[in-house]
């Protein structure tokens, strides 16, 4: 007799159904695992094992062989427990077989028995709907599983409490979604002082989501000013909160048992590797940039990330996505994210100071800032010089605009946007507009076309630096509740283009 319970293998944010087949045998007393496991998978013997005894049941004096079908399917982490337990116990008839039909399970076991929360719970609930099964997972999922409705999502403390269920005994009740308040105040852009321009251009980029770059001295305020702007955005809507989480849960990065709204935040050195950025290592994770989906990606010291690291974001900056291929694993993630990226005019920083410059200014400079390629540059829709601040500007009482007034302006133009792109699914802001939409989107008069194209001849922007200054105007009229374009939105915009501008 053959007793099978399902289970799931992860491919990225995508959750592939797994039969977990579990047969006794006559023969000499032995517990094997096949089907591709890993080292974890393999351990899980020792850890059902244990669970069972921990319930006073014995394993039979027969030959126990679990297979996980697909064979040819890698199988890797501790979620795979469950299901080889529950499978065992309908074999041995602790249980009823004809009802693990019915689940799809995950969950890592203790040896006494306790479910111990694993990362997945909620790609796993997806495909647990999409196949009309129940899911059982851990306690300290079940909050996080629940948020996709159209199925049931049962929550154990532990394996006694799934065999009481099962008998009838104890009924688990279904979870239910929880939803975490951030009630951390953000930092708030009112407390910069100065920077008048920067704090432009951190509104124009949370409207539209449009990369930024800034460039100036040590202690200037870049970082700061890049805290501020999750104070900007407006909270996930539900879709994009189920989108960001399901890469937070594969990366086990779900906290406090639900899901949040904020919108979220990646900051990482600049030492990072591409498989931290991008993507990749055991099991092909996703990497910042995926992390970032939906949210804000921090990378000060720009410049000083490795060279392949940096020419690596152009594509997902493009389309919105990034494939990590590796020799086992070919796995797409999304990576829909604002780059908010900030450099030094120079490596000792003070090029613009006469009285603080190397003897190699302005040449160090160029030659700094020349690590960030010019096709890489060119994808960077802001660009803003970040001057120091005034003793005037540190030492005035006087307060600048509040992040909440600048939020409702934001937030007013992304509703404009999600209106204007009603019909189009994958595009929620200006800066995924191209092509035939673009055009559409940002009609010119006469007088604001021939400005464009003055501006282009003179600075030598390049097809898509034309059109990136597009996106930026119609922002600009968006955050002035403006329908059409003037000549003054498309000299903001240019003018956001010309540190270092090569196209």
């Amino acid at each position: 007799m053959v007793s099978r319970a399902y289970t799931v293998a992860f491919e990225g944010i995508d959750a592939r159904v797994v039969e977990v087949q579990c047969s006794l045998s006559p023969g000499i007393p032995n517990f094997s695992i096949v089907g591709l496991p890993n080292k974890s998978v393999s351990e899980a013997r020792e850890r059902v094992r244990a669970a069972l005894g921990a319930l006073s049941i014995g394993l039979p004096a027969k030959r126990i062989t679990i297979n996980l079908s697909p064979a040819d399917l890698p199988k890797d982490g501790s979620h795979y427990d469950l299901p080889i337990a529950l499978s065992l116990l309908g074999a041995i008839g602790a249980i009823d077989s004809s009802e693990l039909d019915k689940i799809l399970s995950l969950g890592e076991l203790s040896l006494d028995g306790r479910l111990v929360a694993v990362s997945g719970a909620l790609p796993a609930a997806m495909a647990a709907a999409e196949r009309s099964l129940d899911l059982i997972c851990p306690q300290e999922c079940g909050h996080e599983a629940a948020w996709v409705g159209g199925t049931r999502i049962l929550a154990p403390e532990s394996l006694l409490a799934i065999v009481q269920h099962f008998k009838g005994r104890r009924p688990l009740a279904a979870a239910q979604p929880k939803e975490i308040t951030d009630n951390a105040a953000h930092n708030d852009l009112q407390d910069v002082k100065g920077q008048e321009r920067a704090k432009r251009a951190l509104e124009i980029a949370a409207a539209g989501r449009h990369h930024l770059l800034m460039v100036g001295p040590p202690g200037s305020g870049k970082s700061m000013l890049a805290a501020r702007m999750a104070g900007l955005l407006p909270d996930l809507k539900p879709h994009e909160a189920l989108e960001t989480s399901m890469v937070h849960s594969i990366s086990g990065l779900l906290e406090n048992q639900g899901i949040t709204r904020t919108r979220p935040f990646r900051a990482p050195h600049h030492t990072a590797s591409m498989a931290a950025i991008v993507g990749g290592g055991r099991g092909a994770k996703p990497g910042e940039i995926s992390l970032a989906h939906n949210g804000v990606l921090f990378m000060d010291e720009f410049p000083e990330y490795a060279r392949t690291v940096l020419e690596t974001l152009r594509q997902p900056i493009e389309e919105g996505h990034v494939t990590v291929a590796r020799a086992n694993a070919h796995v797409r993630y999304p990576s829909r994210f604002l780059l908010i990226a900030a450099a030094n005019p120079c490596r000792c920083g003070h090029m613009t100071d006469a009285s603080k410059a190397c003897g190699r200014a302005p040449i160090c400079g160029a030659d700094y800032l020349g690590r960030i390629s010019g096709p890489l540059l060119d994808r960077f829709d802001l660009r803003v010089e970040i001057p120091p601040v005034s003793f005037t500007d540190l030492q005035t009482a006087r307060l600048g605009e509040p992040s909440a007034a600048v939020r409702a302006r934001v937030a007013a133009a992304r509703a404009m946007q999600e209106k204007r792109f009603t019909s189009h699914s994958d595009i929620h802001q200006n800066a995924d507009a191209e092509g035939k939409l673009l055009d559409a989107i940002a009609p010119l008069n006469s007088e604001s076309k021939n400005y464009l194209s003055r501006a282009a001849d003179k600075f030598g922007l390049s097809a898509r630096g034309y059109h990136r200054v597009l996106r930026v105007a119609r922002t600009i009229a968006d955050l002035a509740a403006q329908e059409h374009i003037s000549r003054d939105h498309i000299a903001e915009a240019v003018s956001f283009r010309l540190i270092n501008a090569r196209g």
